[in-house]
């Protein structure tokens, strides 16, 4: 029976990492800009900003205004003109942080999330940081 156990927790490991609270995180990232990877690549960039306040672009994309909130042990994120919340569990990981999405199954590897000093290019609307 261990050993079925800790081949789980193998197998599992998004599910084994304690996540950030919602104040964790709004304490490491508040003023910070994150890049998230997916496959080694950057999808998108988000900057966090006072009063868990965020401005969202997936690469080449118009920014998305927004704010973060607690919903139990996950962090969600409502945009403007987006009426589905994006929730995701999110734990330190080594020198950045790794975050699933809510939804994802234990076979998609999360995603790596970095600090970044790159500027968030907003290429419609809202332009530059």
């Amino acid at each position: 029976m261990r050993a079925f156990a800790f081949a789980l927790l193998l197998a599992t490991p998004a599910i084994a990492q304690t996540p950030m609270t919602a104040e964790e995180f709004e304490a490491f990232a508040t003023g910070k800009m994150l890049d998230y990877f997916s496959d080694g690549q950057v999808f998108g960039r988000e900057v966090y900003l006072p009063g868990r306040q965020v401005r969202w672009a997936f690469t080449a994309e118009e920014c998305k205004l927004g704010h973060g909130y607690p919903e139990g042990e996950q962090i969600c994120f409502l945009y403007d003109g987006d009426p589905e919340p994006k929730c995701w569990r999110i734990w330190p990981n080594g020198d950045g942080l790794a975050a699933s999405y809510a939804t994802d199954t234990p076979d998609i590897p999360p995603r790596d999330v970095r600090e970044t000093t790159e500027p968030l290019a907003c290429p419609g609307p809202d332009v530059g940081v």
